[in-house]
C-alpha cells in the first residue's frame, strides 16, 4: 500500500503538469505512447496470439489516433486507423482458416478494441486540451479518475462494511461506491474554485458538481470493467511498469471511461 500511495504521489502532480503545460501536440505524444502500451498490455493479458504481427499493428494504430486529433483530423484518423487495421487483422485471418495457426474472430475484436477504442477514449484529453481554456478542462478527467479511486480506497478500507457488491471485485464495498462519487464532486468543486481564482475565470459550481457526480460513476464502471477483463483472463495486473499499480493500462483505466464521458459534457454543459 505504501508503495502504490508514494508512486500515485510522485506521478500524479507530473501529469497533471504535463496535461496544464505541454501543447497539444506534445500532449498527444504523450497519450499515444500511454494508449500504445495500454493496448499492447491488453492483448497480452488476453492471450493474443503473435500471429502476423497483431501486437505491433494494434499499438500502432493505437498511437496514431492521439496524433490525428492533435492536428485536427481526429474523425478522419480514426476512421482510417479502424479500417487499415481491419484490413491488416481479416486478411491474414482469411488466408489461415482451417489450419492449426487460425485467428480466431475474438482475437481480432480484443485487437479492434485496444487498436481503437482505448485510444478513441484517451484521445478525448487532447480534444479537451485544443477548447478555449483547455489548459484547465484537459485536468478535469485525471482529477475525477484520480479522486474517485482515492475516495473509494479509503471509504472502502476505514468504512466499508456492505462488501461483495459485485463479485469481479469482491473486495468493493457500498460504502466504497459511494466514496468515490462523493470525492469526485467534492474535488471537483474544489477545482472549480481553484479555476475561479487563480483562473480569473467565471464558473458554474452546479456544473463542477455535475462533472464530479456523473464523471465519477463512469469511473467506477471504468475501473470494474477493466478489473472484468482481468477476472475472466486470470491475471493480477496488465503489466508491472508501475510499481504498485501494475500497468500502463492499470493506472489509465478509470481515465479511459472518464475522458470520453467529461469530453460529452463539456460538450454539452461548459462549466466555464
Amino acid at each position: 500500500m505504501a508503495t502504490r500511495i508514494i508512486v500515485g504521489l510522485a506521478l500524479g502532480p507530473a501529469f497533471l503538469a504535463a496535461l496544464y503545460f505541454l501543447p497539444p501536440i506534445a500532449l498527444a505524444a504523450v497519450v499515444a505512447v500511454i494508449a500504445g502500451m495500454a493496448s499492447f498490455e491488453l492483448l497480452r493479458a488476453t492471450k493474443v496470439a503473435h500471429h502476423n504481427g497483431m501486437y505491433i499493428f494494434t499499438a500502432i494504430a493505437a498511437a496514431l489516433i492521439p496524433l490525428g486529433h492533435s492536428l485536427g483530423y481526429g474523425s478522419w484518423t480514426a476512421r482510417a486507423v479502424a479500417i487499415l487495421l481491419m484490413a491488416a487483422l481479416f486478411l491474414p485471418a482469411l488466408g489461415r482458416y482451417g489450419t492449426e495457426r487460425e485467428i480466431r474472430f475474438e482475437h481480432i475484436i480484443v485487437c479492434l478494441f485496444g487498436g481503437v477504442g482505448i485510444p478513441l477514449f484517451l484521445s478525448a484529453l487532447v480534444q479537451l486540451k485544443r477548447f478555449d481554456n483547455g489548459q484547465f478542462y484537459v485536468l478535469l478527467p485525471v482529477i475525477c479518475a484520480f479522486t474517485t479511486d482515492i475516495g473509494a480506497y479509503f471509504f472502502g478500507v476505514f468504512l466499508g462494511k456492505h462488501r461483495g457488491i459485485t463479485q469481479v471485485s469482491p473486495n468493493k464495498s457500498l460504502e466504497g461506491f459511494v466514496g468515490g462519487l462523493l470525492s469526485g464532486c467534492l474535488f471537483m468543486l474544489v477545482y472549480g474554485l481553484l479555476v475561479q481564482k487563480f483562473g480569473g475565470l467565471p464558473v458554474k459550481l452546479s456544473v463542477m458538481a455535475l462533472y464530479g457526480l456523473l464523471g465519477s460513476a463512469v469511473t467506477e464502471i471504468g475501473d470494474l470493467s477493466f478489473s472484468l477483463i482481468k477476472r475472466q483472463c486470470a491475471v493480477k495486473d496488465y503489466g508491472t511498469l508501475l510499481p504498485g499499480h501494475g500497468g500502463m493500462l492499470d493506472r489509465f483505466d478509470s481515465t479511459t471511461f472518464a475522458a470520453p464521458a467529461l469530453l460529452l459534457l463539456v460538450e454539452i454543459l461548459p462549466a466555464f
